[in-house]
C-alpha cells in the first residue's frame, strides 16, 4: 500500500468535510448536507483508507478509545533526549556551520513527545520528561488530531516531534471560559495540560497538534547521509514536519530574517530556530558535550526592549467581575510596530513588578507578538489599587486562586456584569434567542429597555425605538421578536443553565434537572446534602446552587422566568430509575443504536452513567465483538466485569 500525494490531500479534503458536518448535525442542530451526501464522502473515505492504508487521527472511520487510567506510567527512553546548545547570535550561527549545509527550523513551544510505530500502528508515545525519564501517554497521543493512527512504512519507526495548541484554538478554548481568572494563560501550559491528562477525552477537545522533528530511527530505510531525505519520509507517511528549509553560511541570515518576518503572523507558538547538520554522518562524528549534541544549535530571538515611563493603569472591568490591569505608557516602537499598552493581568503582578505612575520600565514583546513588562527600573511601588469598580464604582474585593490574587467588583448590578449575564442567557445552549449579540444587548442596556432576564419577552413594548435603532430595521425587529417567543417553549436544563449559577454549565444542569426529576421546584429548594450526593456533582457546585436560590432576588427572578416560559415535557426523559447507581462502558460499532451517544442516552434516562474505562465498578461492558482481545474487554476479562452483546444487554438491562 502507498499513498499518492493527491490521495492524501483527497483524505485530508474528505476528514474536514465530513468532521464539519458531524459537528453541525449533532451539536448545532444544523444539517449543511444530506445524509446520503453524507454517506457517499464517508464510503469514499473509507475506500481510500484501506487502499492506501493512511488513516488520520480525526478521521470520522477512528472510534478512539478515550480510556482514563488512575496516573501517568513513567518509562525510561531508549536514547536520552539531551537539550541543545542556544545563542543569540546570527553570525555565530554562519560560523557553526563551518562550511556545511544546514537544515533551519521552527523551535517549537509546546511539549516534546516521543512516539513509536509498530507494523505500521501507533504504538507508543513518551514525554520528553526530564530527557531519561518521561510519561507515557499513548491514548491521549491518539486524540491528536493530525496523527496518523497507521502508516505505510512497517517497520519499527521512532520519531520526536513537539505537541502544539494553535493561538487561534488556544484563544478559541479561552473564549468558553467565563471567569477570565480561570482562562489558561499561553498556549504551552494548556498543552503541556492536556498531553499529561489522564482522561484523553479532554486531550481530544483541547486541538492538539503534532510536528514531527527528528526521526530517531526506521531501520531499513537509506535517507543517503542527510537529515533532509528523513523529513521528506516523514511527510511521505503522513506526518506534519515542521516548517524547514536548507540554509549555507551565504544564506543562513536572510532565511533567518524571513523567519523572523513570517513570526508576526505564524499561528503556532515558537520561541527561535533550530539548526541541524543536513550530513548525518558528519554531525554524528562530532559527537557531544556533557549536555548538548554537537549537530544542531538553537537559536533564540534577542528580544528587543526599550525603557518607557508608565504613564497610568487603566483597570478594565469584565462580565465576570473581574478587574484586569492594564498598563499605558509612552510609546515605543518594538518589532516594527508602536506600542502603548501591555497587560499586567492580576494584582499579583503588579505587586511583584512594584508599579508606581510616572516610573521608568523596560517592555518588549513576547515571542515577538505579545507586548509585556520585561522589569520596573524605578519600583516605586505605590500604585493604588482601586477600592470601587471603573465601570459602576461599587465596592471591589480581592480573591486568591490558586495563591494568584486578582480584583473584582463586589456589585451584584455592575453593568459590566449585567452584559455578561445576557449574554448567557440569550446563547445558544441557553434559552436561543437569535438577533440578540452583545453588541445589541449593550445597547438595550443603555437604553434601559432590559433591566432583568424577563424584560427580553416585553421587548414589543419598545418597537419603535428598535426598529429606529442602527442596524435594526422592521424585518430585523420582526427576526428577533419571532426567535424569543420561540424561545418560550424550551428545556429545563437550558434555563438552569442560563441564569448563570457559577460552576453550573449545560451537563451540569442535565445531571441535576434529570436528579430531581426536571421539577423547577424541587431544584430550587434543593439541600446541599442532596445535591452533593448526585454523582458528577461535589460539594462547590452544591454550595453555589443552594447560595443562589437561597437569595429571595434569585427566587423572584427563577419564578418570573417560569411565568414566561413552557417548559417541555421530560417524563419520557425521567422514566423508571432501573439502572440507578450502575455503570456502563459502551465499545465497537452498534446494530440496534445508531451511534453510542444514542445508547448512551437511552441509559442515562433510566438512570446509569456511561464511563470511557473499565473499572472494578463497572456493571459490564456492552461490545458487539464480545470474543474480541481489545483492551477494554482484557480490562473487563480481569476485572470479572461482564462483556454482553447489543442484544444480551437489552434483554438483561432495557427490556
Amino acid at each position: 500500500m502507498s499513498a499518492t500525494d493527491s490521495q492524501k490531500k483527497r483524505i485530508r479534503e474528505l476528514v474536514t468535510t465530513l468532521n464539519c458536518a458531524s459537528e453541525k448535525y449533532y451539536a448545532q442542530d444544523d444539517e449543511i448536507m444530506s445524509n446520503f451526501e453524507y454517506d457517499r464522502l464517508y464510503d469514499e473515505l473509507v475506500s481510500l483508507e484501506a487502499e492506501t492504508g493512511y488513516v488520520l487521527a480525526n478521521s470520522p472511520t477512528v472510534n478512539v478509545g478515550y480510556e482514563s487510567v488512575d496516573e501517568l506510567p513513567r518509562e525510561k527512553h531508549d536514547k536520552p533526549m539531551l537539550s541543545l546548545g542556544k545563542t543569540k547570535d546570527r553570525n555565530e550561527l554562519r560560523e557553526w556551520l563551518g562550511g556545511h549545509e544546514g537544515i533551519l527550523s521552527w523551535k517549537l513551544d509546546g511539549l516534546t513527545v516521543v512516539i513509536t510505530y509498530f507494523d505500521g500502528k501507533l504504538a507508543k508515545a513518551i514525554t520528553r520528561g526530564n530527557g531519561e525519564i518521561g510519561e507515557v501517554v499513548t491514548n491521549n497521543a491518539r486524540a491528536f488530531i493530525n496523527l496518523p493512527h497507521s502508516i505505510e512504512y512497517k517497520g519499527e519507526l521512532v520519531i520526536r516531534g513537539e505537541a502544539v495548541i494553535s493561538y487561534s484554538d488556544f484563544e478559541q478554548i479561552n473564549s468558553t471560559i467565563p471567569d477570565e481568572s480561570a482562562r489558561f494563560k499561553n498556549p504551552r501550559n494548556l498543552c503541556s495540560g492536556a498531553v499529561r491528562q489522564l482522561d484523553p477525552s479532554v486531550t481530544a477537545k483541547r486541538m492538539v497538534r503534532f510536528f514531527a522533528f527528528n526521526l530517531v530511527s526506521a531501520p531499513g530505510v537509506d535517507f543517503g547521509d542527510r537529515h533532509m531525505a528523513e523529513f521528506e519520509f516523514l511527510k511521505e507517511q503522513g506526518f506534519d514536519v515542521v516548517d524547514h528549509m536548507i540554509v549555507t553560511e551565504d544564506t543562513i541570515i536572510s532565511s533567518i530574517e524571513e523567519y523572523e518576518r513570517r513570526i508576526r503572523t505564524y499561528d503556532i507558538p515558537s520561541d527561535g530556530l533550530v539548526l541541524l547538520l543536513d550530513e548525518i554522518s558528519y554531525g554524528e562524528s562530532l559527537g557531544m558535550t556533557a549536555k548538548f549534541p554537537r549537530n544542531a544549535i538553537a537559536f533564540k530571538w534577542t528580544d528587543e526592549t526599550k525603557d518607557t515611563t508608565l504613564r497610568k493603569i487603566e483597570w478594565s472591568a469584565s462580565r465576570t467581575g473581574l478587574i484586569n490591569p492594564v498598563a499605558i505608557f509612552d510609546p515605543v516602537e518594538l518589532e516594527g510596530t508602536t506600542v502603548s499598552r501591555a497587560s499586567v493581568h492580576n494584582i499579583s503582578i503588579v505587586r511583584a513588578l512594584k508599579l508606581g505612575l510616572g516610573d521608568t520600565i523596560r517592555v518588549y514583546k513576547a515571542n515577538m507578538i505579545i507586548p509585556q513588562i520585561a522589569e520596573n527600573l524605578t519600583c516605586s511601588d505605590d500604585l493604588e489599587i482601586p477600592s470601587s469598580c471603573p465601570v459602576c464604582s461599587g465596592a471591589t474585593y480581592l480573591k486568591e486562586n490558586e495563591g494568584t490574587a486578582y480584583l473584582y467588583c463586589s456589585n451584584p448590578g455592575c453593568p459590566a456584569k449585567k452584559l455578561g449575564a445576557f449574554t448567557q442567557f440569550v446563547s445558544r445552549d441557553a434559552m436561543n434567542m437569535d438577533g440578540l449579540s452583545e453588541a445589541t444587548i449593550e445597547k438595550f442596556i443603555a437604553g434601559g429597555m432590559i433591566h432583568s432576564f424577563t424584560d427580553l419577552y416585553h421587548l414589543d413594548r419598545f418597537r419603535d425605538r428598535i426598529t429606529g435603532m442602527e442596524g435594526f430595521g422592521e424585518k430585523s425587529y420582526e427576526n428577533l421578536i419571532a426567535s424569543i417567543e420561540t424561545s418560550r417553549n424550551t428545556e429545563l436544563h437550558r434555563l438552569l443553565y442560563a441564569i448563570g449559577i457559577e460552576n453550573v454549565g449545560v451537563a451540569t444542569a442535565k445531571l441535576i434537572c434529570r436528579h430531581f426529576g426536571y421539577d423547577p421546584e424541587a431544584i430550587a429548594h434543593a439541600g446541599e446534602e442532596e445535591l452533593s450526593e448526585i454523582d458528577g456533582i461535589g460539594s462547590v457546585i452544591a454550595s453555589g446552587v443552594c447560595g443562589y436560590f437561597a437569595d429571595p432576588v434569585h427566587m423572584r427572578i427563577w419564578n418570573e422566568l417560569l411565568g414566561e416560559i413552557t417548559l417541555a415535557d421530560m417524563s419520557t426523559e425521567v422514566g423508571e430509575q432501573k439502572l440507578a447507581g450502575l455503570s456502563f462502558v459502551v465499545t465497537g460499532s452498534l446494530q440496534h443504536y445508531s451511534n453510542r451517544n444514542e445508547l448512551k442516552e437511552v441509559i442515562e434516562k433510566l438512570g446509569g452513567k456511561v464511563t470511557g474505562s473499565v473499572t472494578g465498578k463497572t456493571e459490564c461492558l456492552i461490545n458487539n465483538d464480545s470474543t474480541s482481545n481489545s483492551t477494554k474487554n482484557r480490562s473487563a476479562r480481569e476485572l470479572g466485569v461482564k462483556v454482553l452483546t447489543e442484544d444480551e444487554f437489552i434483554a438483561q438491562y432495557i427490556d
